[in-house]
């Protein structure tokens, strides 16, 4: 079977404009180290790649220097780059512990989040 763009990952069909694009699937994570008792709020692309490099301390002025013990504590996958920044900076803006706990809890306030933010 041949190769067709619209099997090709991030492909988005569209109504109008080009015949076809891509799209970057990205993901926003929060990371939580108990040393520091401290949450970290981040986006990517690739999560578990992006959390080796902050365990490995190879991003030279990233917070999470100030630690060695981050574990994942929630991540949401698949979602467009744009509306991951926007969500990420929606969460980072609440500077809650509680919040976060919240997302977990709560998983329809994430859903919201994706609504409002698409």
């Amino acid at each position: 079977m041949p190769w067709r763009f619209d099997s090709a990952p991030g492909y988005k069909k569209r109504t109008s404009g080009p015949l076809f694009s891509f799209t970057t699937m990205a993901a926003v994570y929060i990371l939580y180290s108990k040393s520091i008792d401290s949450f970290y709020v981040g986006n990517c692309n690739d999560v578990f790649s992006r959390i080796s490099q902050h365990l490995n301390k190879t991003l030279e002025q990233s917070f999470t220097k100030r630690a060695s013990d981050w574990e994942l504590y929630f991540v949401a996958e698949g979602l467009e780059y744009g509306q991951v920044r926007k969500i990420e900076r929606h969460i980072k803006k609440m500077k809650s512990k509680k919040y976060f706990e919240s997302l977990i809890q709560y998983p329809e306030i994430f859903e919201k989040l994706k609504v409002k933010y698409q």
